[in-house]
């Protein structure tokens, strides 16, 4: 025990210092830290120095790292969000997975040696699947979760995570006579298995995890947070595992479930440094996996296949997401976070392998064709970002998130409709205002406003840094969508907390939200105008001017006094969507058009009562 002590020992400094040694060189050489990692696991493994010699062990404790990244992900997303993705998680996942699949599967069979049509479903169904955790790392890099192409891969690669299952069952039944091992009622057993260990942990993350969480904040010891956030995660999803779904769907599952949790920060903050540490040691892990023998003795075949496979993912994902309604840019930059094959592909290989659904060779060639895509992964993206600026057309003239002469007393995040004329409110006394936009259209057109718009992305600290948030007597954040505000308010409340923050609300569910997050005013912004059409209105039907101003501020008091009420409400029985009602009783009763609906009204006055 005293020598395998040593032995863990030294292969934890020899992890270490290898990471320290690769990530800083891929960085000089314009590489991602994955290839770094990639690189450095080979070099440790059976093929190069063989410091470690069981990569299998390495990769199977370093999952954990996608479980933490996929649980953090869980965190930043709520279930309205989760339900308005269902297209991308639906639509765009069986698309992108049919049609990726199946072009693999057809280029095997007909270009491959050996490949009968059964060995060619394997392969294009196993390197259709993409890299959770590479794609998420990719995107994580240029803050593309928070774009809507970031969003739809994201989507994609959720859907990917839970057909995983369907896959796993798919293969024996594909197996040649006497090696099927699934009946109809196994499959039955497992899908009401998956059933019940979902129910089970949206029953106990709905009703007792927030409790829990509460229970040990008032102990005040930092590290038994530490210990209860692993442990969510880590028991989600091993109890998903079991059922034999995958760990990082229970893990982000858990997280949804806590995204509106007042702890959802703190357990962020908490798992954060174990999910970096763990994702290095994976890619570490996969690069170790390698075989090399494999790989030298067949190059020419491998390479060749391996850039077909990234070429017919890259082709494949930027179709389906251009038909879908997508800008052309933000198709190129999801296809080249796409093409690396999915983590899941070396748990379908030695299953088809067992089955006898490709021979040793097969599954040699077809698991270093996968990791060599991984490989190939980040520097895809790389020259997919620089194609979608260009396609972007950007002008060069136009500095990107360059802010060294922006001075504003007030910064302005967005510049549709809503932020020109707020703009002008404050540039008519003469205010020194910053104001910064994602739409490089609205940025061009914008010279006749006589004064400086600069591109940057206002969901990303360090450009609110660089346009002088921290300055800035007020930051006013105009953009459209109520999740980018929701956005960057969470980042300037936990960077920022001395900041004024002035909102622009999508609706009066936001308005509470943004109210609860603490912002120092918001605005619907409809609400003003509605008002003034109103008051315009009763002006024409005979009401003088006072009459109907003292109107006005009856129902906006009226107004305010209602969100109030609801934001207290809502502390209580946490966000739900807001129920419209009046402001005020009607003056009469509003009486049907039939006599069928009159004794329907009546009848349910009576019951009402």
């Amino acid at each position: 025990m005293h020598e395998d002590g040593h032995g863990l020992l030294l292969g934890a400094l020899v992890f270490l210092a290898t990471a320290v040694i690769a990530v800083p060189i891929a960085r000089r050489l314009g590489l991602s830290p994955i290839v770094g990692y990639i690189l450095a696991g080979i070099a440790i493994g059976p093929s190069g120095i063989a410091v470690f010699d069981d990569p299998e062990r390495i990769i199977t404790v370093a999952e954990i790292g996608v479980v933490l990244l996929l649980f953090i992900i869980g965190l930043e997303l709520q279930f309205s969000r989760l339900l308005a993705l269902r297209r991308a998680i639906f639509g765009l996942g069986t698309a992108q997975l049919v049609f990726s699949g199946g072009a693999i599967a057809v280029l095997t069979h007909y270009a491959g040696n050996g490949f009968d049509w059964r060995a060619s479903l394997v392969a294009g169904l196993a390197l259709a699947l993409s890299a959770t955790s590479i794609a998420l790392q990719l995107l994580e890099e240029k803050s593309g979760l928070t774009q809507p192409y970031g969003q739809r891969a994201f989507g994609v690669l959720l859907f990917q995570d839970m057909a995983i299952v369907p896959l796993l069952a798919l293969l024996p039944l594909l197996a040649p006579s006497g090696h099927a091992e699934s009946t109809f009622l196994e499959s039955v057993r497992h899908v009401a298995l998956i059933i019940g260990a979902l129910v089970l942990i949206v029953a106990i993350g709905r009703y007792m995890l927030t409790p829990f969480f509460r229970i040990l904040a008032h102990s005040g010891a930092r590290e038994v947070m530490t210990a209860a956030a692993l442990l969510v995660v880590l028991g989600a999803g091993t109890l998903m595992a079991a059922a034999g779904m995958s760990m990082a769907l229970g893990a982000f599952l858990a997280g949804v479930l806590l995204s509106e949790s007042n702890f959802r920060h703190e357990l962020e903050a908490n798992i954060d440094a174990f999910r970096g540490l763990l994702i290095a040691l994976f890619f570490m892990g996969v690069g170790m996996s390698m075989n090399l023998d494999v790989v030298l003795a067949n190059a020419p075949l491998l390479i060749a296949g391996t850039l077909l496979v990234t070429v017919v993912k890259a082709v494949s994902v930027w179709a389906v997401f251009r038909f879908s309604d997508g800008t052309r840019a933000d198709a190129i930059r999801s296809a080249s976070v796409l093409t690396p094959a999915g983590e899941f592909s070396f748990v379908l290989f030695p299953l088809a392998l067992g089955l006898g659904l490709i021979d040793a060779r097969q599954s040699d060639m077809l698991a270093a064709c996968a990791a060599m895509t991984m490989l190939l992964g980040p520097p895809i993206a790389l020259v997919g970002e620089r194609l979608a600026r260009r396609v972007d057309r950007r002008p060069a003239s136009l500095p990107m998130d360059d802010f060294s002469d922006a001075k504003g007393s007030v910064l302005v995040v967005g510049f549709g409709r809503f932020g020109q004329i707020a703009s002008q409110c404050l540039l008519a006394q003469g205010l020194d205002v910053t104001i910064i936009d994602n739409d490089v259209e609205m940025i061009q057109s914008a010279g006749r406003f006589g004064f400086r718009i600069y591109y940057g992305d206002g969901t990303r600290l360090d450009v609110l840094r660089a346009a002088g948030a921290e300055r800035a007597r007020v930051v006013a954040i105009c953009v459209d969508r109520a999740e980018t505000a929701d956005r960057i308010v969470d980042i300037i409340r936990a960077n920022m907390p001395d900041v004024r923050l002035h909102v622009r609300a999508y609706d009066r569910n936001h308005a509470v939200g943004l109210r609860a997050r603490g912002v120092d005013y918001e605005i619907r912004e409809t609400f003003e105008s509605a008002l003034a059409f109103g008051e315009a209105t009763l002006r024409a039907n005979g009401f003088d001017a006072a009459t109907a101003q003292a109107t006005i501020d009856d129902v906006r008091a009226r107004d305010l006094e209602r969100l109030l009420r609801q934001l207290a409400e809502g502390e209580d029985r946490g966000p739900l969507p807001l129920e419209p009602e009046p402001l005020m009783v009607p003056g009469r009763t509003a009486r049907p058009l039939n006599p069928e609906a009159e004794d329907a009204l009546k009848h349910e006055t009576e019951f009402s009562s």
